[in-house]
């Protein structure tokens, strides 16, 4: 099983001074679109005004510009360690032991907007970009990594994939349609059976769950698998009419 995870953006200062290494992320044929849109973001970031500009960011946020800046010198740390919010405080990847921790490794790859996918352990620098920016002198990021993303997933050929990713950051490279799927969104039950989408308990679900397949490591190779595995772990899941998979919080 494969678990594609979005990323947050607030992101963990720090780390060891070892350099980000393009090369040694996961899906290494992605090395050239990676290497395009951090050079995009480091030349952006020398000019602080035009970067605040296209960033959108606030006037408490501009010390991000210079972190952008620094993104090959910058220190790292495991990606599954960077990245803080509601769903990564959920997984709280630093409390996890160390076998539970190579799981992660192994089966999670988080979708950032500057790297793609990389994988959990992978070690990268703090940044700022969204999905939806568009940087001057590269294409829109979706036509950066969609398929080049979606090319690289049929090249690993995971036996099946568990999409936790928002919508935003799927469009940066669906999951090829030969590869066996399920699309999750969280949701809850209101009057009549009637279900509704969440946000903040989106993130925070879908945290408890990756959490706990970490521990468990089941051997899920399909859908009906994973279903099966959740049901047994008592999370309530269904799948709708579209084929994807509600999570219910």
């Amino acid at each position: 099983m494969l678990i594609l995870l979005p990323p947050s953006e607030t992101k963990r200062a720090g780390g060891t001074p070892a350099p980000l290494d393009v090369a040694g992320l996961a899906l290494p044929s992605l090395a050239p679109q990676r290497e395009a849109v951090v050079d995009a973001l480091v030349a952006l970031s020398a000019d602080e005004d035009a970067a605040v500009r296209v960033l959108k960011l606030g006037a408490t946020q501009r010390g991000d510009v210079a972190v952008n800046a620094a993104l090959r010198q910058g220190p790292t740390m495991a990606a599954v360690d960077r990245y803080v919010g509601v769903l990564f405080d959920a997984l709280d990847a630093a409390s996890l032991d160390a076998p539970a921790r190579r799981w992660l490794g192994a089966h999670v790859l988080i979708h950032s907007a500057p790297f793609g996918p990389v994988g959990a352990l992978d070690r990268i620098p703090a940044y700022r970009l969204g999905a939806s920016t568009a940087l001057p002198d590269v294409p829109p990021l979706r036509r950066v990594w969609a398929d080049a993303v979606t090319a690289a997933l049929d090249a690993l050929a995971p036996r099946f994939v568990l999409d936790l990713r928002s919508e935003a950051y799927a469009a940066l490279g669906p999951v090829p349609a030969g590869i066996p799927s399920l699309y999750v969104r969280v949701v809850a039950e209101g009057p009549g059976g009637a279900v509704r989408a969440l946000n903040h308990f989106n993130k925070h679900t879908k945290g408890v769950l990756v959490r706990r397949l970490a521990g468990d490591r089941p051997r899920v190779a399909s859908r009906e698998g994973f279903v099966r595995w959740a049901d047994a772990a008592g999370f309530r899941v269904r799948e709708n009419a579209r084929g994807e998979l509600e999570l219910f919080a």
